[in-house]
């Protein structure tokens, strides 16, 4: 064997020399490295600097590419973020705005109780009020009634008072009063 041969050189010539099913494959490839076979663009061959500069070229294009779907997928990422913390948000306000609803429900409820209470409470008076004031005037009729029944008593007594006096003057005859000088 050749004493230049490399490692994939010998991987080709394995056994039957033909490297088994790719031997064709590395073969061709064999012949594009070493500058071989279908013509070349100027001629000269691949040398390793064109080798270099289009795998350095393909490394860069490749970590532009990653840099890109990075990228991409820090947009998306911060995307999802954002979504997730406004969704938060509105669930956070919608809550707020619940408890709001309820605490303005709560306060109308306590201020239509406490107006009740209130209504109740006047009602309650005036129903004493009324009470208070019948009774007053039920009081002043009743002094009043009493007051009568005290001058008509009084009245009834002075009419008897004169009727028993005329009664009696007239059972005595004829009077006459003195004049009331004794001589």
């Amino acid at each position: 064997m050749d004493s230049n041969l490399t490692a994939s050189d010998v991987a080709l010539l394995n056994n039957d020399g033909l490297g088994g099913g790719n031997a064709f494959l590395w073969i061709f490839a064999l012949l594009i490295l070493a500058g071989g076979g279908f013509g070349n663009l100027n001629g000269n061959g691949l040398n390793q600097a064109d080798l270099s500069a289009g795998l350095n070229a393909q490394t860069a294009q490749n970590q532009m590419q990653s840099l890109a779907v990075e990228t991409a997928n820090n947009n998306y990422e911060t995307a999802q973020l954002i979504n997730a913390q406004t969704n938060a948000m509105l669930q956070q306000n919608n809550t707020n705005l619940i408890n709001a609803i309820q605490g303005f429900n709560q306060v109308n409820l306590n201020i239509q109780n406490q107006t009740n209470i209130l209504s109740q409470q006047i009602q309650s008076m005036s129903a004493q009020l009324n009470e208070c004031c019948c009774s007053i005037k039920t009081q002043m009729l009743n002094d009043r009634l009493a007051d009568t029944q005290a001058q008509l008593v009084a009245a009834q007594s002075a009419i008897s008072n004169a009727n028993q006096s005329q009664y009696l003057l007239s059972q005595l005859g004829k009077f006459v009063p003195t004049s009331g000088t004794t001589a």
